[in-house]
């Protein structure tokens, strides 16, 4: 990693106005699904912005973003990396993210602390399935966002299509503000549906530059143009009053009045406007910039930062202002080889200064921030003080994990933590030489600082270290982590499936722990009844005690012990999952009990309960499309077949079928293989998490023997 630590050129001088500033910011991201052209998007938005002063290529290795070597190597994007930039008068700060579903953490964690994004789709591929899964992760942010439909200049660009494909599968609260001038090779411009203009890219030179010329509509195209403002026009109506009142009652409905109802229904996360163009050839990027600072929100049009005050047990909320009390987020971490751990944070209010102490809520303690940074991929500007609507790295925090809330210690507010999806692969590792052992435990304890979903655990029956992650590639970036970043030398198993388990009727169950030393002993004794939960629920439990039959202070450790026991099940040691349970009886004694009784008491509860409730094991089951030429569609099936799949949909697009269906991870181990190898490399295929279901029994036996 080269670092540049320089003296940052301040732009906006921070006493000046800052609540115009802050209107003047766009905190945003780029989703997308895998090959879409989000981290292409982002670089010519770079060289536009003046931030690069030459264009460099994913498929060749030298994009800003991707700066590790597993992504120049791979062309996809690994790590989120953020960057600032300016247009106009406007300042853009930009968090590029993966599109592949074994990094969805970074999408996470991005979109928790954004207040925009733009999200990418293919003119070709249309809404590919991690489109569908990013656009929901934005929905549980509550996100606003705009859609870049790219490629449009490639073979097969549908437009219309991908419009069609948005409504029916995302959102029907959206409509074009851009109407292509042409398409695949023909494809030169866009009718401007807001100013209702023609605006047409010209080539300045062969491998850079595209330059704006505006004209008048044409009349041959002039009649659809205006059908499509209409459709714009009734779309925003839909979500804004005071453009539905001139609607309805036939006012005239000026350019400036439909572009300032975009803004409000596009900050208010009613409506996407829908742009167009072609990243790869420089096309319509400075018209997705214009769009960027017209429509998405500054961090005050965004609703303000809403927190627990652990003191008080009582919401509180903080203003986007510098004066404010300090509030900012830890949203990602990652490892520098020279200044250490850094910490990537969003402030929501107040002004975090370098050199200050703060107090981080989650762990109730005190740090100190030695430097602040801002980030340009993974180079490094230092500054000394940091806003309200900010994105920067601390050097400094210790202690601070993903999702934790920092404040100052007179002033303590505890943000919504952010929950990450558990591990469905793992694989064994073990040390190669004694002087690998401490190598390999330090590689382990950083990658798992830097990435909430990738889990490390000793297995005690084996003596190895066993790491789990979000699938194939996920553990196999880890692994090359370690090998190149770390120098660690290991031994390598092959990948396993994380496999769960629960159970399938309800039982009451009872558990003591008791001790007699001599001394005070130990008295705990709790009884349960338990029962399966739906699918995803986790572990529920559920205080049902009346009348003090076990004193209220001990209620919380035996919900601690109910956790610790569900991390191992009876079966296999697989955690369990969805189960309820009930605390409905116990006994205490008034000298020998103790928090550390009730939480032994609990753990036995449930094991002897699990034990008795016909436990079952759980395997992950993907979500996965697979998209072929017709040729070969016969050959796929029987494969898939051959893999316990169960397939649920095939739709043709035009010479290419597209099957989805839902298949156990134990048997897409090493699939892409299998598929080049029946397609001759012509098909492609995604793949995410969906559910948990049942091991078939006959499957279930060979994998517990």
């Amino acid at each position: 990693m080269s670092v540049t630590l320089t003296l940052e050129k301040i732009k906006m001088k921070p006493n000046d106005n800052f609540m115009q500033q802050l209107l003047n910011t766009r905190n945003i991201g780029i989703i997308a699904h895998i090959d879409a052209g989000k981290t292409t998007t982002t670089e010519r938005i770079l060289y536009y912005t003046g931030k690069i002063y030459r264009m460099g290529e994913v498929h060749e290795g030298t994009a800003t973003m991707d700066w590790m070597q597993q992504e120049q190597e791979r062309g996809i994007t690994i790590m989120a990396a953020n960057t600032t930039c300016f247009w106009q008068d406007k300042k853009i700060n930009i968090i590029d993210t993966p599109g592949h579903v074994d990094f969805t953490v970074e999408v996470v964690r991005s979109l928790k602390i954004l207040d925009g994004a733009v999200v990418v789709f293919c003119a070709v591929g249309g809404v590919e399935p991690q489109s569908e899964s990013v656009w929901h992760h934005a929905d549980k942010f509550s996100v606003p966002r705009m859609a870049f439909i790219n490629k449009m200049d490639r073979v097969g660009a549908d437009f219309n299509g991908t419009i069609n494909q948005i409504h029916e599968r995302l959102t029907s609260s959206a409509a074009a503000i851009q109407m292509p001038i042409g398409h695949e090779s023909s494809y030169s411009g866009i009718i401007d549906l807001v100013e209702m203009r023609v605006v047409f890219f010209k080539e300045v030179d062969e491998d850079t530059d595209i330059k704006l010329t505006f004209e008048e509509i044409p009349a041959d195209l002039l009649e659809e143009a205006s059908k499509q403002r209409h459709i714009l026009i009734e779309k925003v109506s839909e979500n804004d009053d005071i453009l539905l009142d001139k609607y309805i009652h036939n006012k005239e409905i000026t350019n400036d009045d439909l572009k300032k109802a975009i803004r409000r229904t596009v900050v208010s996360n009613k409506f996407v406007p829908i742009l167009c163009g072609s990243s790869l050839k420089n096309k319509g990027i400075q018209l997705l910039l214009d769009a960027i600072c017209d429509y998405l929100p500054s961090p005050i049009d965004v609703p303000m930062i809403i927190g627990k005050n652990p003191e008080t047990d009582k919401q509180e909320t903080r203003k986007a202002r510098k004066d404010e009390k300090l509030c900012f987020l830890a949203f990602k971490i990652m490892s520098d080889p020279f200044v250490g751990k850094l910490v990537f944070v969003r402030v929501y209010s107040g002004t975090l200064k370098s050199g200050s102490e703060v107090y981080n809520v989650n762990r109730q303690k005190t740090e100190r921030i030695n430097k602040l940074v801002r980030m340009h991929a993974n180079k490094q500007s230092i500054v000394e003080e940091a806003y309200a609507g900010d994105i920067v790295a601390c050097v400094g925090l210790k202690i601070t994990k993903t999702g934790d809330t920092l404040t100052d210690e007179a002033h303590p507010l505890l943000v919504e933590e952010i929950n990450f999806p558990e591990p469905v692969a793992y694989l064994s590792i073990e040390p190669k030489t004694k002087a690998d052992q401490d190598k390999l435990a330090n590689a382990l304890h950083k990658l798992q600082d830097e990435d909430p979903t990738f889990r490390v655990r000793y297995n005690l029956e084996t003596g190895q270290t066993v790491i789990s992650g979000m699938g194939e590639l996920h553990l196999e970036i880890i692994v090359d982590r370690m090998f190149r970043e770390f120098n660690v030398g290991a031994n390598i198993g092959k990948p396993h499936v994380a496999y769960k388990e629960t159970i399938t009727k309800f039982m009451r169950c009872e558990g003591k722990f008791i001790q007699q030393t001599g001394g005070h002993g130990q008295y705990g004794h709790v009884i349960f009844e338990i029962s399966p939960s739906k699918r995803g629920a986790g572990v529920e439990f559920e205080n049902l005690i009346k009348g003090g039959t076990i004193p209220r202070e001990y209620i919380p450790s035996v919900k601690k012990g109910v956790i610790e026991g569900a991390k191992n099940g009876v079966l296999a040691g697989f955690p369990v999952i969805d189960i309820n349970v009930k605390l409905v009886d116990g006994s205490f004694h008034e000298v020998d009990s103790s928090d550390l009784a009730f939480t032994m008491a609990a753990t036995y509860a449930l094991s002897e309960g699990m034990r008795k409730a016909s436990p079952v094991l759980l395997e992950p089951i993907m979500e996965i499309e697979i998209t072929t030429p017709t040729e070969y569609l016969g050959d796929v099936i029987g494969d898939l077949n051959s893999r316990r799949v169960d397939i649920k949909h095939i739709s043709e697009k035009r010479n290419l079928k597209i099957i989805q269906a839902f298949a156990p991870l134990s048997e897409m181990f090493g699939y892409a293989s299998s598929l080049r190898s029946l397609t001759q490399g012509r098909a492609v295929y995604t793949m995410e998490p969906s559910h948990y279901s049942e091991v078939p029994k006959n499957i279930a036996e060979k994998v517990l023997s």
